[in-house]
């Protein structure tokens, strides 16, 4: 309860920034629509109206005025967070308005956030408590790699989640507020007060997106706020040694799960691992449950808000398990297991072990 009557000055900053900016970017679409609306037609598409994909540039505005606005201890998290997203935020925003940033490019620029974030702070990772990873984690030159590489992963995961209105801004969100919430219980304060400021842009843009989807997240959206996510959850755990990176990985298990097993689920078909398709796991409950049982305008938002909530038992298991690793271990391969579950129960009709799932070719 003190934690929210002690919420900072700049966390409320950073919410009317971001929401200030997303409606100015709504009023404004005849203006700059040309270049940043996203139109209907596409195999990933779901919305009824061409929506402007330029959220991100309101989420960034938000961190910015919440860095103007905070205590320099606060401003030693944001800004290098602001510096080193950079990259991640440029080549997404330049694909929301060019349609033409590959994506390899996108992905080596979100990783070269994380190495940028390493050459700012010098903090990378050190241990994932993994005996074996950990020795090779005390190279720097492989930490350094191996934290890019991380970061990269969670950032492009979070775009690759990206298909409803409050389904990646929702996961974002959830995420932050999951790092702050442990940082505040080890007595990392300012950390904890760094990620409520990021949350609260986060959640400016997150009340003009959903439910009525007035404007997007968009490829600088998405991998800005991956970026955000993936950099404090490394502060989390490398300024606090006693927390398990375990607790980390449940905080983002979500959108890497998703992640990794389409491009299991490609391989096996034989599809190009970095194309899109409907066959992700939030476009086939929209197409397969949630068509049936919701009227036409909220089937967006309510596919979007069901999925993001998926984080929720995530965050609550990381926060249990922050000590422990070996839970944490195990609540991570609960949720894969799960959600490898889930999956086969959609496309086969009925339950089935997701083990034997896995390694059957798939016919949907």
């Amino acid at each position: 309860m003190d934690f929210l009557n002690q919420l900072p000055f700049a966390s409320y900053m950073a919410f009317l920034a971001a929401i200030t900016v997303s409606l100015l970017l709504v009023w404004t679409k005849s203006w700059h629509g040309k270049f940043s609306l996203d139109f209907t037609q596409g195999i990933q598409k779901f919305h009824i109206h061409p929506t402007p994909r330029v959220g991100g540039i309101a989420i960034v505005a938000g961190v910015v005025v919440a860095y103007v606005t905070s205590r320099p201890e606060r401003q030693a998290f944001l800004g290098p967070l602001l510096l080193a997203g950079i990259p991640a935020f440029v080549f997404g925003l330049a694909e929301d308005v060019t349609k033409q940033v590959s994506v390899l490019a996108r992905l080596l620029a979100t990783m070269l956030s994380g190495a940028l974030g390493w050459w700012i702070t010098h903090v990378s990772i050190t241990h994932v408590d993994i005996y074996l990873v950990d020795l090779l984690l005390s190279n720097l030159f492989i930490s350094v790699l191996f934290t890019a590489f991380a970061i990269g992963g969670v950032a492009n995961a979070i775009n690759v989640i990206d298909g409803f209105h409050g389904l990646a801004s929702g996961m974002v969100l959830l995420g932050l507020t999951g790092v702050a919430w442990i940082a505040m219980n080890v007595g990392d304060i300012n950390l904890a007060y760094a990620c409520v400021s990021i949350a609260a842009a986060m959640l400016g843009f997150f009340v003009v997106n959903w439910p009525m989807g007035k404007i997007f997240l968009g490829d600088g959206g998405s991998y800005f706020g991956g970026f955000a996510l993936a950099w404090v959850a490394v502060l989390m755990v490398e300024r606090n040694t006693q927390v398990t990176p375990f607790a980390a990985l449940l905080i983002c298990i979500y959108p890497v799960v998703e992640v990794l097993f389409s491009i299991y689920r490609r391989r096996l078909k034989k599809a190009n691992p970095g194309q899109p398709d409907k066959q992700h796991l939030h476009s086939l409950i929209m197409r397969r449950y949630v068509r049936r049982k919701v009227p036409v305008a909220w089937q967006n938002p309510v596919t979007g808000l069901v999925l993001a909530l998926m984080t929720v038992p995530a965050v609550l298991m990381a926060f249990y398990f922050q000590h422990s690793a070996a839970g944490a271990a195990l609540a991570c391969l609960g949720f894969m297991l799960g959600y490898v579950g889930i999956y086969a129960r959609i496309v086969r009709h009925h339950w089935c072990s997701p083990i034997s799932f896995l390694f059957v070719k798939p016919s949907y």
